[in-house]
């Protein structure tokens, strides 16, 4: 179990946050390659600090990882990439459910009530807006909720502590946040400074999601009995 600020931890947590500080100054002014490098800087630094990865359910997480920092990159190269960033990540999110479902896939139907409800709402509230764009954030909608539904349904797994499984339903929950305020910016209403908590939610939950593998335990998902679906 890797634990503790060590030199090199300290080194990434500020790196990261340089990156963090230099975009929120360069988001809606600064020049583009200011913008691509300190927006990538966090996600670098979360990478490293999850490096090496051997647990399964890290494997996946760092996949993730790696595929939201190629969304981030698309999208601040210019606007005809957004929809290979959207691309980029609906696949981070399908590997957090990877993450999550190796570790249990027990169904618990009760908790994916209200990311079903959420996903409709969601549809239903961006629909006006969203143009040619509505099947990919659909199914953008779909998977995150999805993601959000796994994330919930680890609660209660033997398979990681208590601390992974608060962390990692912490980070969908604050993904699902980011997510949604950026959708409103985009398709209902431009309100000013909304990038900036878009940001701030969307570090904080790669951040989440990221801690919730970094001592996963090497181990494959605990058998679930027969009178259980999965």
């Amino acid at each position: 179990m890797r634990e503790g600020w060590t030199s090199g931890t300290k080194l990434l947590a500020a790196a990261s946050l340089a990156g963090v500080v230099g975009f929120l100054f360069v988001m809606d002014v600064g020049p583009r390659e200011a913008r691509l490098v300190t927006k990538a800087l966090p996600m670098v630094c979360l990478l490293l600090w999850l490096w090496p990865v051997r647990a399964r359910h890290a494997r996946f997480i760092f996949a993730g990882l790696a595929l939201s920092l190629l969304g981030d990159v698309l999208l601040e190269m210019s606007p005809d990439l957004f929809l290979p960033g959207l691309g980029a990540f609906l696949l981070a999110h399908v590997g957090y459910i990877a993450a999550f479902l190796s570790v249990t896939r027990r169904l618990d139907l009760p908790r994916a009530l209200p990311f079903a409800l959420l996903a409709a709402g969601a549809t239903v509230g961006l629909w006006p807006g969203l143009g040619g764009m509505a099947p990919p954030v659909t199914a953008y909608v779909a998977v995150i909720c999805t993601m959000g539904w796994r994330a919930a349904a680890l609660m209660g797994s033997p398979a990681l502590t208590r601390r992974e499984q608060w962390l990692a339903f912490g980070g969908a929950l604050l993904f699902s946040a980011s997510d949604g305020l950026l959708s409103i910016r985009l398709f209902v209403a431009p309100l000013p400074g909304l990038g900036y908590a878009v940001m701030l939610l969307y570090w904080a939950a790669q951040f989440c999601i990221a801690a919730s593998a970094r001592a996963a335990p090497d181990q494959a998902p605990v058998p679930v009995s027969s009178s259980r679906p999965i």
